[in-house]
Protein backbone atom coordinates (compact mmCIF):
# COMPACT_ATOMS: atom_id res chain seq x y z
CA UNK A 1 0.00 0.00 0.00
CA UNK A 2 1.57 3.41 -1.07
CA UNK A 3 1.59 6.15 1.54
CA UNK A 4 2.07 8.48 -1.14
CA UNK A 5 -0.66 10.89 -1.66
CA UNK A 6 -2.46 11.21 -5.20
CA UNK A 7 -3.54 13.99 -6.65
CA UNK A 8 -6.44 13.56 -8.78
CA UNK A 9 -7.44 15.53 -11.77
CA UNK A 10 -10.82 15.69 -11.03
CA UNK A 11 -12.93 16.77 -8.01
CA UNK A 12 -16.11 15.67 -6.39
CA UNK A 13 -17.76 18.63 -4.14
CA UNK A 14 -21.10 19.45 -1.94
CA UNK A 15 -21.51 22.78 -1.34
CA UNK A 16 -24.36 23.22 1.36
CA UNK A 17 -26.50 26.07 2.30
CA UNK A 18 -24.56 27.90 5.62
CA UNK A 19 -28.13 28.07 7.71
CA UNK A 20 -28.80 24.66 7.46
CA UNK A 21 -29.14 22.16 10.65
CA UNK A 22 -26.59 20.16 11.55
CA UNK A 23 -29.34 16.90 10.46
CA UNK A 24 -29.84 18.51 7.21
CA UNK A 25 -26.32 19.01 6.50
CA UNK A 26 -25.95 15.57 6.48
CA UNK A 27 -29.14 14.50 4.78
CA UNK A 28 -28.36 16.77 1.61
CA UNK A 29 -24.96 15.56 1.62
CA UNK A 30 -26.08 11.82 1.52
CA UNK A 31 -28.70 12.51 -0.99
CA UNK A 32 -26.64 14.49 -3.36
CA UNK A 33 -23.85 12.16 -3.52
CA UNK A 34 -26.56 9.02 -4.22
CA UNK A 35 -26.78 11.39 -7.23
CA UNK A 36 -23.13 11.73 -8.23
CA UNK A 37 -22.64 7.67 -7.94
CA UNK A 38 -25.58 6.75 -9.94
CA UNK A 39 -24.42 8.62 -12.77
CA UNK A 40 -20.99 9.42 -13.02
CA UNK A 41 -19.85 5.32 -12.74
CA UNK A 42 -15.74 6.87 -13.08
CA UNK A 43 -16.38 7.85 -9.53
CA UNK A 44 -16.88 4.64 -8.02
CA UNK A 45 -13.55 2.76 -6.85
CA UNK A 46 -13.57 -1.05 -6.22
CA UNK A 47 -15.74 -3.20 -3.56
CA UNK A 48 -14.08 -3.78 0.13
CA UNK A 49 -13.35 -6.79 1.72
CA UNK A 50 -11.81 -7.30 5.53
CA UNK A 51 -9.38 -10.31 6.40
CA UNK A 52 -12.29 -12.43 7.14
CA UNK A 53 -13.22 -12.06 3.04
CA UNK A 54 -16.72 -10.11 4.10
CA UNK A 55 -17.62 -8.29 1.50
CA UNK A 56 -18.70 -4.43 1.19
CA UNK A 57 -20.05 -1.69 -1.37
CA UNK A 58 -17.53 0.17 -3.04
CA UNK A 59 -17.19 4.27 -2.32
CA UNK A 60 -15.84 6.71 -4.42
CA UNK A 61 -12.59 6.52 -5.40
CA UNK A 62 -11.17 10.37 -4.19
CA UNK A 63 -12.42 11.99 -1.51
CA UNK A 64 -15.45 14.38 -1.56
CA UNK A 65 -14.74 17.90 -0.29
CA UNK A 66 -17.68 19.63 1.83
CA UNK A 67 -18.27 23.17 1.80
CA UNK A 68 -20.65 25.97 2.42
CA UNK A 69 -21.87 29.46 1.15
CA UNK A 70 -24.70 31.71 1.09
CA UNK A 71 -27.52 31.47 -0.29
CA UNK A 72 -26.21 33.83 -3.19
CA UNK A 73 -23.20 31.55 -3.55
CA UNK A 74 -24.97 28.42 -3.83
CA UNK A 75 -27.16 30.32 -6.61
CA UNK A 76 -23.88 31.28 -8.49
CA UNK A 77 -22.43 28.30 -8.01
CA UNK A 78 -25.35 26.73 -9.75
CA UNK A 79 -25.27 28.54 -12.40
CA UNK A 80 -22.06 28.31 -13.24
CA UNK A 81 -22.28 24.54 -13.01
CA UNK A 82 -25.04 24.63 -15.64
CA UNK A 83 -22.85 26.89 -18.21
CA UNK A 84 -19.87 24.58 -17.75
CA UNK A 85 -21.92 21.52 -18.28
CA UNK A 86 -20.64 19.88 -15.25
CA UNK A 87 -22.73 16.41 -13.95
CA UNK A 88 -24.85 17.71 -10.87
CA UNK A 89 -27.21 16.69 -8.59
CA UNK A 90 -29.58 19.54 -6.27
CA UNK A 91 -31.42 19.53 -3.61
CA UNK A 92 -33.93 22.15 -2.74
CA UNK A 93 -35.54 23.58 0.59
CA UNK A 94 -38.67 21.74 -0.69
CA UNK A 95 -37.02 18.41 -0.62
CA UNK A 96 -37.21 18.79 3.27
CA UNK A 97 -41.15 18.41 2.79
CA UNK A 98 -41.18 15.27 1.01
CA UNK A 99 -41.42 11.98 1.55
CA UNK A 100 -40.30 9.82 -1.30
CA UNK A 101 -38.52 10.11 -4.76
CA UNK A 102 -41.42 10.75 -6.63
CA UNK A 103 -42.46 13.32 -4.32
CA UNK A 104 -38.55 14.85 -4.34
CA UNK A 105 -38.65 14.90 -8.34
CA UNK A 106 -42.26 16.59 -8.35
CA UNK A 107 -41.08 18.92 -6.33
CA UNK A 108 -38.01 20.21 -8.34
CA UNK A 109 -39.87 19.85 -11.47
CA UNK A 110 -42.24 22.16 -10.36
CA UNK A 111 -40.22 25.10 -10.17
CA UNK A 112 -38.39 26.87 -13.13
CA UNK A 113 -33.89 26.86 -12.86
CA UNK A 114 -34.12 30.35 -11.81
CA UNK A 115 -35.93 30.14 -9.03
CA UNK A 116 -35.16 26.73 -7.16
CA UNK A 117 -34.50 27.33 -3.25
CA UNK A 118 -31.09 25.48 -3.25
CA UNK A 119 -29.61 24.22 -0.33
CA UNK A 120 -27.18 21.77 -1.97
CA UNK A 121 -25.31 21.48 -4.76
CA UNK A 122 -22.81 18.28 -5.69
CA UNK A 123 -20.23 18.76 -8.51
CA UNK A 124 -18.07 16.56 -10.43
CA UNK A 125 -15.38 17.31 -12.95
CA UNK A 126 -11.60 18.46 -13.76
CA UNK A 127 -10.41 20.18 -10.91
CA UNK A 128 -9.81 23.43 -12.39
CA UNK A 129 -13.83 23.54 -13.78
CA UNK A 130 -15.06 22.66 -9.99
CA UNK A 131 -12.84 25.54 -8.35
CA UNK A 132 -14.23 27.77 -10.42
CA UNK A 133 -17.31 26.73 -10.31
CA UNK A 134 -17.42 26.78 -6.42
CA UNK A 135 -15.47 30.25 -6.39
CA UNK A 136 -16.48 32.09 -3.36
CA UNK A 137 -17.48 28.87 -1.01
CA UNK A 138 -15.72 27.75 2.12
CA UNK A 139 -14.41 24.68 3.34
CA UNK A 140 -17.11 23.44 5.74
CA UNK A 141 -15.85 23.50 9.24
Amino acid sequence: MSAEPIRFDTKIAVLLREDLEPWQRLNVTAFLVSGLGTQVPEVIGEPYEDADGVGYLPMFRQPVLVLEGSKETLKAAHERALRRGLPRAVFTADLFATGHDGANRAAVRAVPTAELDLVGLAVYGPRGGVDKTLKGARMHP
